[in-house]
């Protein structure tokens, strides 16, 4: 899905990287991701906007190549690298475009693709400005229990390894209701991405609908966003916008 404002641009990219999971079946069943809300803020404010959908989701099929590996052996940095490559792909397609500037682009992440956002980090800074990472992380709901996580201190271990390669400043946001990747988790997941000296905004919002992990993807929860990610990239007032 491409939002863009009107216009011939060249407009700031914005790449949305969708959340994903291990069950095969959910995976293959998932829908266009769309973030429609979140999509329609950053268009208001002068940027173009592309939602793509990762291999092995949906309808797009293909080889899924974020598996994490199973629960207590989980590779968190090879499963965020892979999606990270992804993410990459994307951005560089997209920088080819005429209506697209070459340069500070952001990466808008949710949960495993929040997670890809900051295994690419490492990234020169001319060409991603900014990572907006909606409750990033890897092997929420272990066996489907809320607030259960697969292996977190090799989750824990895995961001502090982004961040010793960072070069890019990361706005953290976790939902206060979040039940895949708590508060306090978060915080521990943030603290050990700085760790390696690269610049992290951790905030706490409030609490959003009834499962606050989904607060990228619903009305309520970009309203509840909207001023940190205004003060996160700095942005003019909202102009016009269409969609394609």
């Amino acid at each position: 899905m491409l939002f863009r404002p009107v216009g011939d641009g060249p407009f700031r990219l914005a790449v949305i990287a969708h959340a994903s999971t291990e069950n095969v079946l959910r995976r293959a069943q998932m829908p266009q991701p769309e973030y429609r809300a979140l999509a329609a803020w950053l268009v208001a404010r002068g940027f173009a906007v592309l939602v793509p959908e990762r291999s092995g989701h949906g309808a797009t099929g293909g080889r899924y190549l974020e598996d994490q590996g199973g629960c207590d052996e989980a590779d968190y940095s090879r499963s965020g690298r892979a999606t990270a490559g992804e993410i990459a792909a994307t951005l560089n397609y997209l920088r080819g475009q005429s209506f697209v500037r070459k340069d500070d682009a952001v990466i808008v992440g949710h949960s495993a693709g929040a997670w890809g956002a900051l295994a690419l980090a490492g990234e020169n800074p001319k060409t991603i400005s900014e990572i907006i990472a909606f409750a990033p992380g890897r092997g929420g709901h272990a066996n489907d229990f809320p607030n259960q996580v697969c292996a977190p201190h090799t989750l824990i271990a895995s961001a502090a390894e982004f961040g010793r390669s960072a070069r890019v400043p990361v706005t953290w946001l976790v939902a206060a209701n979040d039940t895949y990747f708590s508060p306090a988790l978060s915080r521990q997941l943030a603290d050990a991405f700085r760790s390696g000296g690269d610049k992290v905004n951790f905030r706490v919002l409030a609490a959003s609908g009834g499962e606050g992990h989904w607060l990228a993807e619903s009305d309520a929860g970009v309203k509840i966003a909207g001023p940190d990610l205004d003060r996160a990239l700095k942005l003019p007032r909202p102009t016009a916008a269409r969609k394609r």
